[in-house]
């Protein structure tokens, strides 16, 4: 039995699942798919590269972080292998990490335009200064108080928080939120405030 497969296989790409993290906001989703294209795509060589030279922490933080943004963006096969590679740092992981990944690529280009008609990707509009403290304190409360509200906020307020945060960001802080580890997601966004 493979040790890396997930019990049941799920979908390279479940854009409803993606619309439900971020409330249905079709054009927020497009952005992140985008950007996660764009961003993403040579991913999973990189952190192999990084393995090789010697460097597993860094490809383990690499790999972390393309678990992050997969499972926002609803890459369910990704991020399920990133999971499993985070934990278990080898070749024939990151080799089926990499296959996964061209098969999500593939899926990506075709409900995206080409990457060279893409247009440049607009960051979502921002609160004003005050509103957006406001937001970024309450989250932080909520994440210090353990509250699983945490999660709701992060969801209903994606566009605000990933203007005030980055998208990079708030990934990581929402996939530490969606896994309950708000020590984590806490200590990412302290250092923001």
């Amino acid at each position: 039995m493979n040790d890396y497969a997930p019990a049941t296989p799920r979908s390279a790409l479940d854009l409803d699942d993606g619309l439900q993290r971020l409330m249905g906001d079709r054009p927020l989703l497009q952005r992140l798919l985008q950007r996660f294209r764009h961003d993403y795509r040579d991913a999973a060589q990189e952190a192999g590269a990084l393995l090789q030279a010697g460097a597993a922490e860094d490809a383990r933080r690499k790999v972390h972080t393309l678990k992050g943004a997969a499972g926002m963006v609803g890459a369910h096969e990704v991020h399920d292998l990133a999971r499993q590679v985070e934990q278990q740092l080898d070749a024939p992981a990151l080799h089926r990490l990499e296959d996964a990944m061209r098969r999500l690529l593939h899926k990506l280009d075709g409900v995206l335009p080409p990457p060279a008609s893409d247009p440049p990707l607009p960051a979502p509009a921002a609160l004003d200064p005050a509103a957006q403290r406001a937001l970024l304190d309450q989250l932080a409360l909520l994440l210090d108080e353990g509250n699983g509200a945490a999660i709701d906020l992060l969801e209903q307020s994606a566009a605000a928080l990933i203007a005030a945060l980055g998208i990079a960001t708030y990934q990581e802080i929402a996939e530490a939120a969606h896994e309950f580890d708000f020590e984590l997601a806490l200590a990412t966004l302290l250092p923001l405030l």
